[in-house]
């Protein structure tokens, strides 16, 4: 028997335990879905999203277990497996994804990052205003050196 890891994803180490079962028939519902996964552990939610002009599920779900461990349990022994006459396909979900961004998709919104952006632009324009007063400073103290060297000369 093939095991599977239980893969770290997120942020930080939080494990994942979201699923996506692909293949379902067009009569099963949230119900039928939670039973079928239950047996591997303590589900946290189940949902399947609907075809907007139908009004039915698109053929796939998703199934959130409260463990890891149970997660990977459901991937080991579901896919592949039947359900209501068809083979599902079950595999560790995917974040959203939004249109943007490399390769013309992303897991967040372009502005998203706005905040740390506007601090790394405020951080760099008082570096470069400090950059610009010691440049002054030196300036200043190379001009007061060159005046008492001239003051000297002119002295001796």
């Amino acid at each position: 028997m093939q095991t599977t890891l239980v893969a770290k994803a997120g942020k930080g180490s939080n494990p994942k335990t979201a699923l996506y079962v692909g293949g379902l028939e067009s009569t099963v519902n949230e119900a039928a879905l939670h039973a079928a996964f239950l047996p591997f552990g303590e589900i946290k939610e189940v949902s399947l999203p609907l075809d907007h002009a139908t009004g039915q599920h698109r053929g796939f779900g998703f199934v959130e277990f409260e463990a890891p461990e149970d997660a990977a349990d459901a991937i080991d022994n579901m896919h592949n497996s039947e359900l209501y006459g068809r083979v599902l396909r079950v595999n560790y979900a995917q974040p959203n994804k939004i249109k943007g961004g490399d390769k013309g998709w992303a897991t967040q919104a372009v502005w998203a990052d706005a905040d740390d952006w506007y601090e790394q632009q405020l951080a760099e324009a008082e570096l470069d205003k400090l950059a610009e007063q010691q440049e002054k400073a030196a300036r200043k103290a190379a001009d007061a050196a060159a005046v008492d060297g001239t003051a000297e000369a002119a002295a001796s």
